[in-house]
């Protein structure tokens, strides 16, 4: 486990591909028991540690993940994140390059809970939500193109869904239209940065995340548009 940044209030941790955020059916360890063991240890804390999770990163996504480390840090980021007062820049690998280097899109989505699926349709739907997000393209490779994406809303898988609604699905994300997976059952869609005011001591917290090992995301990066 990595940490980006720490203070008494709050923790922002590195999530590896296939990690979960919160304990769900599978049964397996989530991230949030690595932190809270981490602090446990760090700090010497006797007895139960009190960990908030505010937002959730799909199993498949890598990249920063923020955690509460006290109930008023919770209650105030619980807030912030429904008021789209934290702002959350995502990278994305896909191997068809948009019309455009840069843009903006809006769709209506709709997700299938039975499928884990959201659909996108460009006009409103019954209980469609709405979805809207900025990208533009900063890197490549050969064959793949680095889009940075400015989430606007958050929408159940928004950012796949919608990257595939425009002809460029996320590599390796074979529920939306990838030809092949990632060798290690990844998608190539990360959470790169994360900016808010600090939910207690008002100072700015801007912070990026390391890459993922995958040299491919290296390679893209280091060659910008």
């Amino acid at each position: 486990m990595k940490v980006i940044y720490e203070d008494n209030h709050i923790i922002i941790v590195y999530k590896e591909s296939g990690e979960i955020v919160q304990g769900d059916k599978t049964g397996d360890a989530p991230l949030s028991d690595y932190v809270k063991a981490y602090i446990k240890e760090k700090y010497q804390k006797p007895g139960e540690v009190f960990l908030g999770v505010v937002h959730r990163l799909d199993r498949p996504v890598s990249g920063l993940v923020v955690f509460a480390r006290t109930s008023k840090a919770l209650g105030r980021l619980n807030e912030m994140f429904r008021r789209g007062d934290v702002h959350k820049t995502y990278w994305a690998l896909v191997a068809n390059k948009p019309a455009a280097d840069s843009g903006h899109l809006e769709h209506w989505l709709v997700r299938n809970e039975k499928q884990n699926k959201t659909y996108a349709y460009a006009s409103v739907k019954p209980g469609a939500k709405h979805a809207a997000l900025n990208y533009r393209v900063v890197g490549h490779t050969d064959r793949y193109y680095l889009l940075e994406v400015e989430l606007l809303t958050g929408r159940h898988h928004q950012i796949r869904c919608q990257l595939a609604a425009m002809g460029c699905p996320i590599r390796g994300d074979l529920k939306y239209g990838a030809p092949r997976s990632n060798p290690d059952g990844s998608i190539s869609l990360m959470s790169y940065r994360v900016q808010f005011v600090h939910p207690v001591s008002n100072v700015d917290i801007d912070v990026t995340s390391p890459l993922p090992s995958d040299s491919l995301w290296h390679v893209a990066a280091s060659l910008g548009e």
